[in-house]
């Protein structure tokens, strides 16, 4: 496989052991024309992965590109809540369309399916992952620039199915800093290298807080350790996200496409060049 694999065997001439493994993916629409897929994972919940989601796809359509988010997470759906999205996503016949937030991000979550959002999803994994695939064949995304999914955490059922069914061409790992004390984050990494996934970032949430009067940055959870992971593992983009009270409350309120702040701005240049 060359260095330059974009795992688009379709629009490659080359001959190489990929194309038995691309074999599995599977086409989305026929209505969808989707150009980049970026899948943002994490080895745990809780660490912020939905929302570096939500930063990157706003970021991305200020940006003016065609953006979209499909929501993985099946039993942890919260893309919806980051947008303040309610209410039924539409469908006949032809395949079901997704929500419009206010500034034209389409998303589909199962949250948008559901006869109530706080209806429990009790399915079992293999019913999961064909519900995500669903997301990606039966739903009429259109012309797509960029696709973001956010993965629920874990390397189970779910991750797995994505990466063989769908076209990802970057992964970004999202962890805390707790986290990338341990073997989580390698785990995703070492998942991402086995699915022959390039790793694009690493984001460590939660990094630091800043003083609001002298403007220090306080590293609450000790000194970071993300760069000599990053390094280990060949990792050449690394972000910091701070503990912001405003991205929270952004978040739970519905207004992420409104959260000020250039921590992703370069991680999104790379995604896009």
């Amino acid at each position: 496989m060359s260095e330059s694999c974009s795992h688009q065997c379709e629009s490659c001439g080359e001959s190489c052991n990929e194309r038995e493994k691309e074999s599995l993916l599977v086409k989305p629409h026929e209505a969808s024309h989707i150009k980049k897929v970026i899948a943002v994972v994490s080895g745990k919940g809780g660490v912020g992965k939905s929302l570096v989601t939500s930063m990157l796809a706003v970021l991305a359509r200020r940006q003016r590109l065609n953006t979209a988010i499909l929501d993985a997470d099946i039993t942890g759906p919260s893309i919806p809540t980051a947008f303040g999205l309610h209410g039924h996503a539409d469908g006949d016949g032809f395949g079901l369309y997704p929500m419009k937030t206010q500034t034209g991000i389409q998303v589909m979550s199962l949250n948008l399916l559901t006869e109530n959002e706080t209806d429990p999803v009790a399915w079992r994994g293999p019913l999961i992952a064909g519900a995500v695939k669903q997301f990606w064949t039966d739903v009429i995304w259109g012309d797509i620039d960029i696709m973001f999914i956010d993965m629920p955490p874990g390397t189970g059922d779910v991750p797995l199915t994505v990466f063989q069914s769908i076209p990802v061409s970057g992964i970004i790992i999202v962890a805390s800093p707790q986290e990338l004390v341990g073997m989580i984050v390698e785990k995703a990494v070492n998942m991402a290298r086995m699915m022959n996934i390039p790793v694009l970032a690493l984001v460590e949430n939660m990094s630091y807080v800043t003083c609001p009067d002298c403007g220090k940055q306080i590293r609450q959870f000790g000194e970071s350790r993300i760069d000599g992971i990053a390094a280990k593992h060949h990792i050449d983009t690394v972000v910091k996200l701070p503990i912001d009270p405003r991205l929270s409350h952004a978040c739970d309120k519905g207004l992420m496409e409104l959260f000020e702040g250039d921590w992703l701005d370069g991680l999104l240049d790379k995604i896009t060049e």
